[in-house]
């Protein structure tokens, strides 16, 4: 498992964080509303809709509350089914408890297309079951297994350290997420997004503002990524992403407390059309983002690998058998 330190995120790295945003950056313009706060997005919502449903894009407030609670049964159930000595689930203690569906009513996170499913072309549906069931090399597992980063998804919701901190100036948006403590920032002025020939995990991300809401535009990835990386995104998990992807987000501040984000994806190469995700993020400055050391002590990649090859032994074993 990834090892997660209980000491604070450090001083300094904010400090670092926030220096290199204010170098040429002194206060924002009252024109702008202040995103800069923590913020969380743990939900009980289906990433993608269920299928039963259609085209149905909300629940009445009944069917909401009936939604919360089915969900809370499900994870007590979950609980009971944990034996002693059992693997492949991480410790209550680092497991998020109490989602509930988000306030929007939504019946899925996805809500574009009308179904709430992604329209994954059967190409790179294929490369995601190898992508999800090989064992073959370290290089062949997902870069969150790795410590490598859950971008460019980072803000998607998972079982836990679903927190962001924002930190606003004039030119800069600095968003650090509590998973894998990663940092984007976003510069406002204006300047274009670097050659085409600049690749990276997560791309190249420049923001501007629409009237109230900031809008995030990235580029320049490259094809060695995951879309994302956990299994609360279900058939996403382990679909590539290609040099053609573009993404642009939205950011608006609906009130004191609640945060719309929504992140549209065009990748020709990977899915049949765009699509959106779109969910509330909710305030909470309570919350304390703990330092996400996930190399510090990971063991995992050995011991997946390991496993892996046990298996190959055993089975290789019981084949020569008479």
């Amino acid at each position: 498992m990834r090892f997660r330190s209980t000491t604070l995120v450090g001083a300094g790295l904010m400090a670092v964080l926030i220096a290199s945003v204010t170098m040429t950056a002194q206060s924002k313009p009252a024109a702008v509303p202040d995103l800069s706060g923590t913020w969380t997005n743990g939900t009980a919502t289906a990433f993608e809709r269920p299928a039963a449903l259609g085209d149905k894009a909300f629940y009445t407030e009944a069917e909401l509350a009936e939604q919360a609670r089915t969900a809370d049964e499900r994870r007590a159930a979950a609980r009971g089914t944990r034996r002693p000595g059992d693997v492949g689930n991480d410790n209550e203690a680092f497991v998020d408890t109490g989602y509930k569906p988000v306030s929007t009513r939504q019946t899925s996170l996805i809500v574009d297309p009308p179904d709430g499913r992604i329209p994954i072309l059967p190409s790179a549906e294929k490369t995601r079951d190898f992508n999800v069931n090989n064992l073959d090399s370290y290089e062949r597992l997902s870069p969150w297994d790795r410590c490598i980063t859950r971008g460019p998804t980072a803000l998607f919701p998972a079982a836990y350290n679903n927190a962001y901190q924002i930190i606003q100036t004039r030119d800069y948006v600095v968003i650090l997420a509590e998973m894998i403590h990663e940092a984007r920032i976003i510069p406002l002025d204006g300047r274009p997004h670097p050659s085409q020939n600049v690749k990276q995990w997560s791309g190249d991300s420049r923001g501007r503002w629409d009237g109230a809401t900031l809008v995030v535009d990235t580029t320049n990835f490259h094809d060695r990524g995951w879309m994302t990386t956990h299994a609360g995104s279900g058939r996403l998990r382990g679909v590539p992403f290609t040099e053609a992807m573009h993404i642009v987000e939205r950011f608006t501040r609906v009130d004191a407390n609640t945060l719309s984000y929504q992140m549209t994806v065009e990748d020709p190469n990977v899915y049949a059309r765009p699509w959106t995700f779109s969910m509330p993020f909710v305030r909470d400055d309570g919350y304390r983002i703990y330092e996400y050391a996930c190399a510090e002590g990971n063991q995992a990649i050995a011991l997946m690998l390991r496993g892996a090859r046990r298996l190959e032994d055993e089975a290789a074993h019981t084949s020569t058998k008479p």
